[in-house]
C-alpha cells in the first residue's frame, strides 16, 4: 500500500478539547472502525471481521492482565 492508500484507512483522532480519556477511547473507536472498513474492503465477511477483532480484543486485555499478576 502507497502513503495514498493508507491514508483512507487511518483516521486520525483530533486532541483539541477532548480529554485524556476521551482522546484514547476515540483512538480505539477509530482504529476499530478503520480495521472494519479495510476488513469490508478486503472482501470478508462481517461475522469473520467481528470475530477477528473480538478475538484481538480479548487477547490485548488477557495479556497485560497476566503482566499485572
Amino acid at each position: 500500500m502507497n502513503k495514498d492508500e493508507l491514508e483512507i484507512f487511518i483516521t486520525e483522532f483530533p486532541k483539541d478539547g477532548f480529554s485524556l480519556v476521551d482522546q484514547l477511547q476515540g483512538r480505539v473507536q477509530f482504529a476499530i472502525l478503520d480495521q472494519i472498513k479495510l476488513m469490508k474492503t478486503s472482501g470478508i465477511e462481517f461475522e469473520e471481521i467481528q470475530k477477528i477483532i473480538l478475538n484481538n480484543v480479548q487477547r490485548i486485555i488477557e495479556n497485560y492482565k497476566s503482566t499485572e499478576e
